[in-house]
């Protein structure tokens, strides 16, 4: 039996043009644009659609970018008829998740997403904090480098646990710098910086995460008609109070996206389908499970290619 989750990207994956299709050829897509833009008080649309990049890439707005978009995708399919069993997203993509199984509404998600990113300037503004993914290199080896060189006064912490042979450091730029050369002199085959604004998942987002709670506290949560796998605990989870409590965790702990995966494929997951712009996600569910069936959608090509494999699934 097909049990299909839907999974969400997170920063890094957005670009300018993003959706661009959806909203040139169906009219709720167009129309979700234009309620982000209500709700943000400015044309997050314009830019979306038209940039700069540099700009779509600063955190507040790119956090509140990657949801729409997802969140665009997410309904498309559930017109389509195609609907999950359960959902999940990547650090930023955990919200659009949220948003997709009915906790909070599409509106109130743009916002406080958007205010999570104002929240997580203010506490390292652009600049001064890095991540880099660690390629090759195994847990252990990998936080006993991070643990010493934040004993040395330049924090740095392992972010996200993506996959076998992937895990994301964050810090400050100088403990992320300082980190990419010991951990190839440690054996790791490659260091690569992200295209991010901060350093997220790390204790230096602390102050954030409190600023964050009281922005949760001021929307409508409700329990999740469909489970979500949380990013903090790699659990199902569909209590509200519970899912709020998590949020703000998640801020400054790791992203478990590998155990978040193989949790799914324990509860029978058997299709994984990524909504919204590239493939990162994809990549890294393949590499934890090759026989995973995994598909994208973030244009009307990959859409239709989707509705027309879900004729065939029982």
């Amino acid at each position: 039996m097909t049990k299909i989750a839907f999974v969400f990207p997170g920063q890094g994956s957005q670009s300018v043009g993003m959706g661009k299709e959806f909203s040139e050829t169906h009219a709720s897509s167009k129309e979700m644009l234009a309620q982000a833009d209500q709700a943000l008080g400015f044309s997050l649309s314009n830019l979306i659609l038209e940039g700069p990049q540099e700009e779509l890439t600063l955190t507040y707005n790119a956090q509140p970018a990657l949801l729409t978009v997802g969140s665009i995708v997410a309904a498309r399919l559930k017109e389509e008829g195609i609907t999950p069993d359960f959902t999940a997203g990547h650090s930023l993509g955990e919200y659009t998740a949220l948003v997709a199984s009915g906790v909070m509404s599409f509106e109130d998600g743009v916002s406080v997403v958007h205010q999570r990113g104002l929240f997580m300037n203010e506490a390292v503004p652009a600049g001064e904090g890095a991540m880099a993914a660690i390629l090759g290199l195994d847990g252990e080896a990998l936080k006993e480098v991070t643990d010493a060189i934040t004993a040395e006064g330049f924090p740095v912490q392992p972010a996200n646990l993506n996959c076998p042979g992937q895990i994301v450091i964050s810090g400050t730029k100088e403990g992320v710098e300082k980190a990419c050369v010991r951990l190839k002199e440690a054996g790791a085959k490659r260091a690569i910086p992200l295209d991010v604004s901060g350093p997220f998942h790390s204790s230096l987002m602390k102050p954030a995460a409190e600023k964050l709670s009281g922005a949760l506290s001021e929307i409508d949560m409700k329990d999740a008609a469909i489970p979500v796998i949380a990013n903090v605990n790699a659990s199902k989870v569909k209590d509200h109070s519970e899912i709020k409590s998590l949020l703000v965790e998640q801020l400054y702990s790791p992203v478990r996206w590998e155990e978040s995966v193989r949790k799914m494929l324990d509860l029978g997951v058997t299709h994984f389908i990524e909504c919204g712009p590239g493939k990162v996600l994809s990549g890294l569910i393949k590499k934890i499970d090759r026989s995973a069936t995994v598909l994208s959608v973030y244009d009307e090509e990959t859409l239709q290619a989707v509705i027309e494999a879900s004729k065939g699934w029982s």
